[in-house]
């Protein structure tokens, strides 16, 4: 395709179709527990007070959307959000609701944990930056499955509730069966628009004379993707993983770049989110990284 990912000369002698297996639902997480987290390393922005300070309010308004959604009580979940709710990846207050239901009709057992990174008051809104770390489990397929997924945003609450939010990064990654391939990915957190970059997915495990199976891809961020499970083609892989090469659209906006790895004793499939921002932002990430 002449924008995303292109695939480099491997022997494709074989095709699979794994349906629904990426979009099984990880693009749902950032708005499950509602409350998600900008700072990876844990420090809140310079313009931002830090989590010991923030009020008991706040702290209680956090911990009840965690509880609502540990008990998968959405109604609870949607009293803490505003009708007029808008979010960066095209979600409403209605889609969201349905969003939230599709993600918790695809696993029996959910965990939710939030962290406060940090906070400010203008007044009666906040500025919330959390982290949202969700774990679940399953049988998919008469195989074990487990989730794992880091989410982190920033949202505003206007008289507790919910009016905004933006997801600034996302990782999330599904294992099925008992021995899934360790997988170790690479990807920058930001590209600029038109520009190529680089996405490693490797198998840590030595392959020896088993079979591996596997593919990348990326997808826009919207609301199609977070209802809609993605049908993919895997190929047979040479090499102890995916090694691929996309190229940016040349408008603003997040990709979903994923990778799915298929061995005898398992399957590892993760997605991680991608900012699509101007040149010159993505040479500053860069640089500072």
């Amino acid at each position: 395709m002449s924008q995303g990912m292109s695939q480099p000369s491997l022997p494709c002698s074989k095709s699979h179709r794994l349906p629904g297996m990426i979009r099984y639902g990880m693009a749902c997480l950032e708005v499950v527990a509602v409350t998600i987290a900008l700072s990876w390393a844990g420090v809140a922005r310079a313009d931002l007070q830090p989590p010991e300070t923030a009020p008991d309010d706040l702290v209680q308004l956090l911990s009840e959307i965690d509880m609502a959604a540990n008990s998968r009580d959405l109604d609870q979940i949607m009293q803490h959000v505003s009708e007029e709710f808008t979010h960066a990846d095209g979600l409403d207050y209605n889609t969201l609701q349905e969003a939230t239901q599709a993600f918790w009709d695809r696993f029996d057992s959910l965990s939710y944990n939030t962290e406060l990174i940090g906070w400010d008051a203008e007044d009666d809104v906040w500025t919330v930056e959390t982290r949202t770390t969700v774990v679940g489990l399953d049988v998919i397929g008469g195989r074990s499955g487990r989730l794992r997924s880091v989410v982190e945003s920033q949202q505003q609450f206007d008289n507790a509730l919910m009016v905004s939010q933006t997801i600034t990064r996302e990782e999330s990654q599904l294992t099925l069966g008992d021995n899934a391939p360790i997988v170790d990915v690479n990807l920058f957190e930001k590209v600029g628009m038109g520009e190529s970059y680089s996405f490693d997915a490797i198998v840590l495990e030595p392959l020896g004379d088993r079979i591996l199976l596997g593919t990348a891809f990326d997808e826009p961020v919207d609301v199609n993707g977070y209802m809609t499970p993605a049908i993919i083609d895997l190929d047979l892989l040479s090499a102890g993983g995916l090694f691929k090469v996309g190229v940016a659209p040349a408008e603003l906006g997040d990709r979903w770049v994923s990778a799915v790895v298929v061995r005898d004793d398992g399957i590892t499939a993760l997605t991680r989110r991608l900012q699509v921002v101007a040149p010159s932002e993505a040479s500053d990430d860069l640089q500072a990284e």
